[in-house]
């Protein structure tokens, strides 16, 4: 009994490190077509975090994206003049793909912001 359940114990630790979370990753890339390499995790990272850092003066502009696995991921996201950064976490296979995912969250609330006014003129001036 005792070595069935030792049998029992290795195959659930192999198991675990067979399904270890993977992350697309790479490092001050100015694309995000150089920052698709697929990358198995450590079993202790639980997220893939992508930070892109962009800034621009008139028609110059320059971004710096990082892809990596973590155990820990804060988002943030700051916008000033002519620097803007952001950081997002996912934590399933391969979720990291854009490095332009927070561009298209922005354009829907956005849009959800024009539609909330739209409604609220609309109901004021009945």
């Amino acid at each position: 009994m005792a070595a069935y359940t030792s049998l029992l114990l290795v195959a659930a630790l192999c198991t675990g490190a067979v399904y270890s979370l993977t992350c697309y990753t790479c490092a001050s890339q100015s694309s995000n077509s150089n920052c698709m390499t697929a990358t198995n995790c450590s079993a202790t990272d639980t997220s893939c975090m992508t930070s892109v850092v962009s800034g621009g003066i008139g028609s110059l502009s320059i971004a710096s994206i990082t892809k990596t696995c973590t155990a820990v991921c804060n988002e943030t996201g700051i916008n000033a003049v002519v620097v803007s950064t952001k950081v997002s976490c996912c934590n399933t296979d391969l979720c990291n793909t854009s490095g332009t995912s927070s561009i298209k969250a922005t354009y829907t609330v956005l849009a959800a912001a024009l539609a909330a006014i739209g409604v609220l003129l609309r109901s004021s001036s009945m």
